[in-house]
């Protein structure tokens, strides 16, 4: 089913929204949860976690593109319940390790001045990555955004794990470099 058939349900408050969306996005939602969580349980608690999102967000907003929407959404629910299982001192999965490899190029948050200094940082990051060569844009968004293992995207991309690794730092070299020229 279409996209625009699918939100066009969400609108009409029909639950075959909820399947149209589980049965085209499902494992979409589920790799983003999993890659986060690593954790079967709580990937699929994430996922039904965003269907019911998206069904109190559908209407009022209408997504053009449904599948970053729901990508938003899942990566948002997910990350939540892994900080509160870490606070559990339960957790584990990637996002310790792709958070890690990028604290050394983004200023931490300390105080409510840098607040507005966020905002100039997610559109820096945005002109930065999209001023990337496709393919490196690719692999840099699979691990710092969907949190994908190098192991993943190695095979998805048919590169050698030593590939990726060097990619993604010399890519994290130049974000650096990037963000201290923009004054960040």
């Amino acid at each position: 089913m279409e996209d625009a058939r699918i939100v066009a349900l969400y609108w009409a408050r029909s639950e075959a929204a909820i399947d149209a969306t589980s049965e085209k996005y499902g494992n979409y939602c589920y790799s983003i949860a999993y890659n986060i969580l690593a954790n079967a349980e709580d990937a699929d608690e994430s996922v039904n976690d965003t269907y019911l999102a998206a069904w109190n967000s559908i209407p009022p907003q209408r997504p053009s593109v449904l599948s970053s929407f729901l990508g938003k959404i899942t990566r948002r629910i997910s990350i939540d319940k892994w900080r509160a299982r870490s606070a559990e001192k339960r957790g584990g999965g990637e996002i310790i390790l792709a958070l890690d490899e990028l604290s050394d190029c983004i200023p931490a948050n300390k105080n409510v001045e840098q607040e507005v200094e966020a905002a100039e940082l997610g559109k820096a990051l945005d002109r930065f990555v999209m001023a990337l060569p496709l393919m490196e844009r690719r692999v840099f968004i699979r691990r710092y955004w969907y949190l994908d293992p190098i192991a993943s995207i190695c095979q998805r991309f048919g590169f050698s794990q030593s590939k990726v690794k060097v990619m993604l730092h010399r890519t994290r070299n130049s974000l650096r470099n990037y963000l201290e020229k923009e004054g960040i």
